[in-house]
């Protein structure tokens, strides 16, 4: 038992385009990353439900931004927010520039928004669109509410142990701090929500 346990979790909205959006109401966590780096994972995991979030073997399967409100045992309560999947070939490029301008629209414009998770595969690490987003947010900063990112590495238990550390550490020096995660390490999820606490403080 933690202090961020989820008492309630459920979907409120998905958008398509900007029209769409629900109304900006108190605070919003967005989770931005590839389409098969595990996002809807995470969010399962993080509100502690097994199907919260869709999940797929096929990349890609968010169409829209995809709003979830949650409430925790201490009494935090905030809005998820799950981004389309990026870098996933099979969907048409016009379909891609859709979900790319819908999402550099509330990156930029969502007064809400008070974090971003940038998610990346800790095998990979940051790579060219997860350096493009955080100059997005970097540069909304310079001119609207700062919006504080975290990045996530996933897939954490594909890395031996002893090289763990060295791996999140790699990812790091370039951004900012980095906390690893896998379904697989329990104690991950923990160390993630007290990332997003500390974020949005």
């Amino acid at each position: 038992m933690t202090t961020f346990d989820i008492v309630d979790a459920r979907f409120v909205a998905a958008a398509h385009k900007p029209a769409e959006l629900p109304p900006p109401i108190g605070i919003e966590i967005a989770f931005a990353g590839r389409s098969n780096v595990g996002k809807s994972s995470l969010l399962n995991r993080l509100t502690g439900r097994k199907s919260l979030a869709r999940t797929s073997s096929t990349p890609g399967c968010t169409r829209g931004i995809m709003f979830f409100e949650a409430r925790a045992r201490d009494g935090l309560e905030l809005r998820l927010v799950d981004l389309p999947g990026y870098g996933y070939a099979q969907r048409s490029k016009q379909e891609r520039q859709l979900w790319a301008d819908l999402i550099e629209n509330y990156l930029l414009e969502r007064p809400t928004l008070t974090s971003v998770v940038v998610l990346v595969d800790v095998r990979r690490g940051l790579e060219a669109e997860e350096h493009d987003l955080l100059k997005l947010l970097e540069d909304r900063g310079s001119r609207s509410r700062q919006v504080s990112p975290v990045i996530v590495a996933t897939k954490l238990d594909r890395v031996p142990s002893s090289q763990r550390r060295a791996a999140l550490a790699a990812i790091g020096r370039s951004g900012p701090r980095v906390i690893g995660f896998s379904t697989e390490l329990p104690e991950t999820t923990e160390a993630v929500w007290h990332g997003l606490r500390k974020a949005i403080a």
